[in-house]
């Protein structure tokens, strides 16, 4: 949606690895997946400086289309997956995914990919699209992008631009408390609620907390006990940003 940083440009080089030969990158602020009380009208839009960016990471084309292109009068149809969506931030905002597999539904279908690549950061967004990508059989590989963070471990977003230096501090708290889960599970703590309880209190003062949890990495279904590899998850509200930042969970393995 752009106000473009690293990690987005990341996901250039995770394209070009995967033997994209020609890049398009596409930026659309998409009114759909906002809801009536979110960011949209106040979201950052610099598309000059996304275009320099795009241009000196080595793009070959930027996308950026009107909202009367994607969505002229009249328009009705929309993409809606029935179980992913029913969890983590699906929950507090109702029709988000909707608008994300719309949008990027037609996106595909105007620019006709063969790779399309994502951050891992939106975790539930990536397991949707490509469920998405699965059940509708568009010929797209789908490639995730590792986290791409700050020198002290906050996961970069557009938004933390909203934060003011006190929140600023508070907010590296998240990628804490998911390393004091990861810390905990690879000593053998592999009880999920114990783990949740840990991250909880180390976030105490930081925010409204929607969530934090730990699930299967496929259906995205709370567990109970980690005897696999899976999804620890949070989603904080910290002033006026809402943030989001996950990391991956796996047991210690035991010799029988």
């Amino acid at each position: 949606m752009g106000a473009l940083h690293q990690g987005h440009l990341s996901l250039v080089d995770e394209a070009r690895a995967n033997g994209a030969k020609r890049i398009v990158a596409t930026i659309f602020v998409n009114p759909t997946q906002f809801g009536p009380d979110e960011d949209l009208d106040a979201y950052p839009r610099t598309l000059q400086k996304d275009c320099d960016l795009l241009e000196a990471q080595g793009v070959d084309a930027v996308f950026c289309p009107s909202t009367e292109l994607m969505y002229p009068a009249g328009h009705e149809s929309f993409v809606t997956l029935d179980s992913l969506p029913k969890h983590l931030c699906g929950l507090s905002r109702p029709g988000h995914f909707r608008g994300v597999a719309t949008v990027v539904t037609q996106l595909f279908n105007l620019v006709q990919p063969d790779i399309a690549v994502f951050g891992e950061k939106d975790f539930q967004q990536l397991q949707v699209l490509k469920k998405m990508t699965q059940d509708l059989h568009f010929p797209i590989q789908i490639v995730g992008a590792p986290i791409v963070r700050e020198t002290d471990g906050l996961a970069m977003s557009s938004r933390n631009r909203y934060l003011s230096p006190d929140e600023r501090l508070r907010a590296v708290k998240l990628s804490q408390a998911l390393e004091l889960a990861r810390r905990h599970c690879a000593d053998g703590d592999t009880d999920a609620a114990q783990l949740i309880a840990s991250m909880m209190a180390h976030l105490e003062g930081v925010g409204t907390v929607d969530y934090a949890t730990i699930v299967d990495e496929n259906t995205l279904e709370p567990v109970q006990v980690i005897d696999r590899p899976v999804r620890v998850l949070l989603a904080v509200q910290v002033g006026s940003a809402r943030l989001i930042d996950n990391r991956r969970l796996e047991p210690t393995k035991t010799t029988p």
